[in-house]
């Protein structure tokens, strides 16, 4: 079993707070992370999980580029009690000098993006871990509604965005359905996005995958990194899930 924790502190959460969750545990240890980004944005953070696992992995590379620009980590998030939550942690955090949230949707945050007339936003990375329940019943809960569905806020939303405020050598990583990787990617290409890597989750070695981590960029790639990860082995934690977590979790033998 594992526990949670970011290093010297670990992210609480009580009954009324959306739990850490494993695919974002996997988008933060997955995706791409840059000792050269120099701002990074979470779009949907949460209670801030991701945003806390990229600052933690980006200000720890620092020391591999002495030249690299001072790391920061913007999250945006509709839902105000889990807002607040993610700005607890970043307090409590060791990075919490490079990490901040607001409370906004990404319509409302793109807009302001687009006012800046006099020096363009652009992120080297944005990330999310977005809601993708599009073809069930809606929750009746509103914050797990608002959180879940992708007619609050989809994967070609962020996409749409993140071709107006991506920089030129930036990179969009995103966990997704697996079944969704057809569309994504279409949608990406026609956003002048391009996939240069994607991992595939499964939960064991018998099972198809279920899970994507998908990457892109400006650039056309003449080939696409594709590597698959197995959750499970043998009952278990697989030793590449555990490994690839290590920094992150406690784990309980």
């Amino acid at each position: 079993m594992g526990v949670f924790r970011f290093r010297r502190f670990s992210v609480v959460n009580d009954k009324s707070a959306m739990k850490v969750n494993t695919d974002g545990v996997l988008l933060g240890a997955l995706m791409t992370v840059r000792p050269t980004d120099g701002l990074s944005l979470d779009i949907g953070t949460g209670t801030g999980t991701i945003s806390l696992m990229a600052a933690q992995r980006l200000l720890g590379s620092r020391d591999a580029a002495s030249n690299a620009p001072a790391g920061m980590v913007e999250a945006i998030e509709i839902d105000a009690p889990s807002a607040e939550e993610a700005a607890e942690n970043f307090r409590n955090s060791p990075w919490s000098g490079s990490l901040s949230v607001r409370h906004i949707s990404l319509q409302d945050f793109g807009c302001e993006c687009a006012s800046l007339l006099t020096e363009r936003m652009v992120y080297d990375h944005i990330f999310s871990n977005p809601p993708y329940f599009e073809e069930t019943l809606k929750a009746p809960d509103l914050r797990r509604r608002t959180a879940r569905h992708s007619d609050m806020m989809s994967y070609r939303e962020i996409l749409d965005f993140s071709a107006e405020f991506l920089s030129e050598t930036g990179i969009v990583s995103l966990i997704l359905p697996a079944s969704a990787e057809t569309d994504l990617c279409r949608h990406a290409r026609m956003n002048g996005l391009f996939p240069f890597r994607a991992v595939r989750v499964r939960t064991t070695d018998r099972k198809p995958p279920v899970r994507v981590v998908a990457e892109f960029s400006r650039e056309r790639n003449s080939t696409l990194e594709e590597t698959v990860l197995t959750m499970w082995s043998g009952g278990r934690y697989s030793e590449e899930y555990m490994k690839l977590t290590s920094d992150f979790y406690l784990w309980e033998k």
